[in-house]
């Protein structure tokens, strides 16, 4: 089971080469974001999506895999900028939720329609912070 939308891209230049127009521009918007707020994070093509670092992380099979600290894919709707990091017990989308702009929060997700919603000072804190604490994310058990 693959919770991403399939895509034909085998690397992080052919999935961008494949979004639509307005897609690809906030997609590269964040990306150079990520990139550059987060240069240790090292982008990557995993899952149907952008990956950037990785950390070991148990899935729902009890597989071990390389699972993105940061990550951004283009959704039917929207797009979803997932950060795989926690402050204790709590993801740092959640932590910040109130404070990342017009977005919908789920644990790690955060999803949006248009980069104008997303408040990018906040962005830039949460990766900074994910940067610092890569892979401390709970497994599937």
């Amino acid at each position: 089971m693959n919770m991403f939308k399939p895509v034909r891209a085998r690397t992080a230049q052919e999935y961008i080469a494949g979004l639509p127009s307005d897609r690809k521009t906030t997609i590269l918007a964040l990306d150079k974001l990520i990139r550059a707020t987060a240069p240790s994070l090292k982008r990557h093509f995993a899952y149907n999506m952008l990956g950037y670092g990785a950390f070991k992380y148990k899935n729902y099979k009890g597989d071990i895999i390389d699972w993105p600290t940061v990550a951004l894919a283009s959704q039917k709707q929207y797009v979803s900028l997932y950060v795989c990091a926690l402050d204790g017990k709590t993801y740092l989308a959640e932590k910040f939720k109130k404070e990342l702009g017009k977005v919908s929060v789920g644990k790690s997700c955060v999803r949006f329609k248009k980069l104008e919603d997303l408040h990018l000072p906040t962005v830039k804190k949460v990766l900074k912070l994910a940067a610092k604490k890569p892979g401390l994310v709970p497994s599937r058990d």
